[in-house]
């Protein structure tokens, strides 16, 4: 039986210089068990060995696409029944995400002994309940699980910074900062690039509780789970059945604003004209501007269907902030 048991996707980026510091502090340990995958598609063999050590917690060493192929695996193929050990994320990836909204900060090291120290003493009183976005594109037989998804402007952003920034090897920051300058150049300028792919295309958002439906061109489509994120968006805790969702809409104004508020930290604080804050059980996107990014992975709605986003179930985390 292990303390912890530690599954490590060595083609994450971060893992590129952390795995070798990770792999010796695992072997140091015997209440680490450690599994690594060659591929994503290895989650499934690896999770059913892993429920073999009954492990306390259950920590994932990759970025976000990682931590969504084991959230999908965990809720369908149910390696450890109906009841799985909490879940911890070391920092890792290109934009870790749900590391940093459960509190594991920037030093993967670190976050690993925070989360050995807990499951030595007690785990109980450092659980978090996080729901899950379930994203079904009526193609595939499992819906997949993430926890934040970005559609409109910002997934054209997201794939702009992938596709054509990523690839010069530049940092991670600086992609980040000139990702945000090409877009503000877009968007509220009005520049057009052959080479930048940021285009203004027609969606239709349907959010079921509320009855409402909002179409057009937007420049920002925001859905998640995240605590940190659902404080300015409208949202709701674990205890309430509902995904938050901000949209912001294609538009000087609205876009400008949009920046102002980020820069001071207080975007979804200070509700402005175009800014959609909203929350449903059953949230719908349709049409040409489809296109999404689930925690780092790409989807888009079929020809003549609908990407569904539902809630799951509230799933236990470690949170490692004191």
């Amino acid at each position: 039986m292990a303390t912890v048991a530690l599954i490590s996707n060595p083609m994450s980026t971060g893992n590129r210089e952390v795995l070798p510091r990770v792999r010796e502090f695992a072997a140091r340990s015997s209440e680490i068990f450690h599994y690594e995958i060659g591929a994503v598609e290895e989650v499934p063999a690896a999770l059913k060995t892993i429920a073999l050590t009954k492990p306390k917690v259950l920590v994932i060493n990759g970025g976000d696409g990682t931590v969504q192929s084991i959230l999908t695996e965990l809720q369908h193929g149910k390696p450890f029944g109906d009841a799985p050990p909490p879940l911890a994320v070391l920092p890792n990836g290109k934009t870790n995400l749900i590391a940093l909204d459960l509190g594991a900060g920037d030093d993967a090291l670190q976050a690993l002994q925070r989360i050995l120290d807990i499951a030595e003493t007690g785990v109980e009183p450092h659980l978090t309940a996080r729901k899950l976005i379930s994203l079904n594109d009526g193609q595939n037989e499992r819906p997949v699980m993430g926890m934040f998804l970005g559609g409109a402007g910002l997934a054209s952003s997201i794939l702009f910074c992938r596709h054509k920034l990523y690839p010069l090897g530049i940092p991670n920051w600086m992609a980040h900062v000139l990702t945000t300058i090409t877009a503000v150049l877009v968007f509220v300028v009005g520049l057009r690039w052959r080479w930048i792919p940021l285009a203004q295309k027609k969606v239709s958002i349907s959010v079921r509780r509320q009855g409402r439906k909002l179409e057009g061109s937007f420049f920002l489509l925001m859905i998640t789970t995240l605590e940190r994120v659902l404080m300015n968006v409208g949202g709701s805790g674990a205890e309430d059945n509902r995904l938050g969702m901000m949209v912001i809409e294609q538009g000087r104004g609205a876009v400008m604003k949009a920046a102002w508020s980020t820069l001071k930290g207080r975007l979804g604080a200070d509700p402005f004209k175009g800014m959609h804050l909203d929350s449903g059980d059953e949230i719908r996107i349709t049409g040409e501007g489809s296109d999404v990014i689930l925690d780092g992975e790409h989807f888009r709605a079929p020809q003549g269907g609908s990407l569904v986003l539902t809630p799951t179930a509230p799933v236990s985390f470690l949170k490692l902030a004191a």
